[in-house]
């Protein structure tokens, strides 16, 4: 009996690498994305509005540096620019403890914090997704996706729980100690690839930062893909983190749950985003890619509006446990299916410019979304703010459904290139660029 699987990526040493490296990073965040709220609850007990603005604050570097950081992620090796941004993100990490231990935690640090980890998360962000194709063939990307994944929804499931205990146990900001020591695992995983970055040494001569902006906001905004795959993680990101962003305190406040009850939902509620890990593949081998990402797209957006109709106590699991597990699990499969198409049109020169445009288009909406929850929870109320958020949701599939996107049946290779642009064209009609046939 084998304990090591042979064969593909298994036997891959730098995806090894890189996927260690994931895996550690994943479960040590999964310890901040429910202590850093629960630090501002619990122990600074700020407004609704102000957990909501710590999303925000979070969230906007994605608006504001993901363009120029695309640019430089093309311009410059990958592999340093993720071990500087884990670096980077343990330190200003452990200064939550610190600030803690010294009685000196306030808001403000918890937003200084959250806007550069921001920062930095964008580069590792950009430089990841564009080293992923760099590092394996193309067809083996899909699966390398997959993979990642698996550490992803691990964490997700695994971390919550084990995120309440220490909440519990420890208080939120000495929790989040853990996390800055899984980026400095994270960095020592990646430290140790290998393989030289050649892939890029024909790439043009370095041009001025606005024109190479422009050819990558070009190359998205008028691919016929890419556009509108935008459109619609846009809009999910949009409204569903108009709930997200107040959902914490939803549960602690009116569904009065405790620290470790919202672990205990999200890590139950997490099996459904292992399972697709799985089952991504398989699932987009039997209905093709396109079609995964439109029914997946459908059937993620309803879990949004069970969530506001949970009942107070313990009984809300049964509520918040199937919309998560049905969410998260939609929610993986559109991911892997996406991401590695993007990843497999986009020509070399082009992944970091492209992956920086899409996660600005995709993620910026993220803090706009929890800006207007906050203020809408303030304005109306939590529950009916959860409403709202769950009937935007609901629509996002729109810009899929009524695209090329569903006649793409396999994985393609990149498109042919086109020439520079010289001036940037409104994405305003679907027919500025033909359909492509795959």
């Amino acid at each position: 009996m084998k304990l090591w699987p042979e064969g593909g990526l298994w036997r891959h040493p730098d995806f090894l690498k890189l996927w260690s490296a994931e895996t550690v990073s994943q479960f040590g965040t999964q310890i901040s994305l429910l202590a850093l709220p629960l630090a501002a609850i619990d122990v600074l007990h700020v407004s609704a509005f102000k957990v909501a603005a710590l999303t925000t604050v979070e969230f906007l570097p994605f608006l504001l540096v993901s363009l120029p950081a695309g640019v430089w992620v093309d311009r410059l090796p990958r592999r340093p620019i993720l071990i500087a941004g884990d670096l980077a993100r343990a330190a200003l990490l452990a200064s939550i403890p610190i600030a803690y231990a010294l009685d000196a935690l306030t808001i403000w640090q918890l937003y200084g914090v959250g806007f550069v980890v921001g920062i930095a998360t964008v580069f590792f962000d950009v430089a990841y997704q564009s080293f992923l194709p760099s590092l394996v063939e193309r067809g083996q990307i899909t699966d390398g996706n997959a993979k990642l994944e698996i550490s992803r929804s691990a964490a997700q499931l695994g971390g919550p729980g084990f995120a309440g205990l220490l909440v519990g146990l420890l208080r939120a900001p000495i929790a989040i100690l853990i996390d800055a020591v899984s980026f400095l695992g994270s960095a020592f995983f990646i430290f140790r690839i290998e393989k030289t970055e050649t892939a890029r040494v024909d790439r043009a001569p370095r041009r001025k930062m606005r024109t190479e902006l422009r050819e990558g906001l070009s190359y998205v905004l008028r691919h016929p893909y890419l556009k509108n795959i935008a459109a619609c993680t846009a809009l999910f990101n949009l409204f569903g983190n108009m709930g997200f962003a107040i959902l914490l305190v939803f549960a602690r406040r009116e569904l009065h749950l405790s620290p470790q009850a919202i672990g205990l939902a999200f890590t139950l509620g997490n099996i459904g985003p292992l399972l697709a890990a799985f089952s991504a593949n398989r699932i987009s081998r039997r209905l093709g890619v396109g079609k995964t990402i439109i029914v997946a797209s459908i059937l993620g957006g309803p879990m949004f509006l069970l969530l506001p109709f949970a009942p107070h106590g313990n009984a809300a699991l049964a509520v918040l446990v199937p919309a998560i597990l049905v969410g998260g699990f939609t929610n993986v499969v559109y991911n892997i299916a996406q991401v590695s198409l993007r990843q497999a049109i986009t020509p070399e020169r082009l992944q970091g410019r492209m992956n920086s445009v899409m996660r600005f288009i995709v993620w910026g909406t993220i803090p706009l979304g929890s800006l207007t929850g906050g203020a809408l929870a303030s304005w109306v109320g939590l529950k009916e703010t959860l409403i709202v958020g769950g009937i935007g949701c609901c629509l996002a599939f729109l810009p899929v459904l009524f695209s090329p996107v569903r006649s793409v049946r396999e994985i393609p290779g990149p498109l042919a290139e086109e020439p520079v642009l010289d001036v940037l064209l409104a994405d305003t009609e679907a027919t500025s660029v033909p359909p492509q046939h795959v």
